[in-house]
Order: structure tokens, then C-alpha cells, then sequence
């Protein structure tokens, strides 16, 4: 485990707050899966879709239906999502040390190529509310279609840990 003290929910609540922005309560699974999955100090959060209040922000593919600037806000949301998720799963005495990995999945025709930009919707705001501690390793792909027609699905590995 990093020797890095962990990222309180407070914390990212203020920092979204500052984006105009706040934490969700966590989405309800559409399938049979759970949203999350801890094992010792790690929690793998599952693919999260733009949902607000069971309904999706966009739909269609990038960037025949939503453009590109549309899908970044989703990925956005997606990110939003999955944090809600996490600190669902974690006790109220832990936070995030660190995000390790951010897969992206980008409902697109076979020749669209800039699933990156979209990604980093995501990305961004992660390292804009949680510093260095945001900045994570990612995949950034591109499919013919996602779960209930979303643009946009991101999944998450996260380290976990006590506060103070």
C-alpha cells in the first residue's frame, strides 16, 4: 500500500463543489453484477454509464449522435458515478489513496479514432479533484455498442485506505 494519506470523500465532495459539480448517490446495477469488488486494498468498480436518476445523459454513438464535447461530459458523469460506487463500498473511515487504472469504452463507428479525447473527459476531472493521487494509468477503446445504447462506459481500479 502507498504511503500516501487517502483522499476523504469530504475532500472530493469540496472539490467537486468547486466545478459546480457533486457526488452522486451510486447507480443501480442494470444486470446481474455488483458494482463493486474489493479485495484487501483495492476496489474494481464496474463499468459505469452516464446515468442520472436511472436515465441516460446521451445516447447513440460518438460522434454520429453525440459529439465529441457531449461525450466527454459523459465520461465525466461515468467518473462520477464510479466514485459514488467506491465510497459506497469502502468504509466511512477510508478514502481513495489512488485511482491505478481508467478503462474507457467509446460506442463509435469503425473509423472514429479519437476515443482518447473522449477519455479525457474522465481523466481530467479525476486529477483536477484529486491532484496527483487522480492521475492513473487508462485504455481508451472503441466498440460498436454499449449497455443500454450508452456513449460512453468507464470502469475503475482504485487503492483504498485508512484516513488518517
Amino acid at each position: 500500500m502507498s504511503q500516501v494519506s487517502p483522499i476523504t470523500r469530504t475532500h472530493i465532495e469540496h472539490e467537486l463543489a468547486e466545478l459546480g459539480l457533486s457526488l452522486p448517490n451510486p447507480a443501480k446495477p442494470i444486470a446481474a453484477y455488483v458494482p463493486t469488488v474489493r479485495s484487501g486494498n483495492q476496489v474494481i468498480v464496474s463499468g459505469q454509464i452516464p446515468v442520472v436518476d436511472g436515465k441516460l445523459i446521451a445516447e447513440g454513438l460518438v460522434p454520429t449522435d453525440v459529439t465529441e464535447e457531449e461525450a466527454q461530459r459523459c465520461a465525466r458523469r461515468c467518473v462520477l458515478n464510479g466514485l459514488a460506487a467506491v465510497f459506497a463500498e469502502i468504509g466511512a473511515d477510508e478514502g481513495i489513496v489512488k485511482v491505478l487504472k481508467l478503462g474507457c469504452f467509446v460506442a463509435s463507428p469503425s473509423d472514429y479514432g479519437n476515443h482518447p479525447f473522449v477519455a479525457n473527459g474522465a481523466s481530467e476531472l479525476l486529477a483536477q479533484v484529486m491532484g496527483e493521487a487522480g492521475r492513473h494509468a487508462r485504455a481508451a477503446v472503441g466498440c460498436s455498442s454499449l449497455p443500454i445504447n450508452a456513449p460512453v462506459e468507464i470502469e475503475m481500479l482504485v487503492e483504498v485506505g485508512p484516513v488518517g
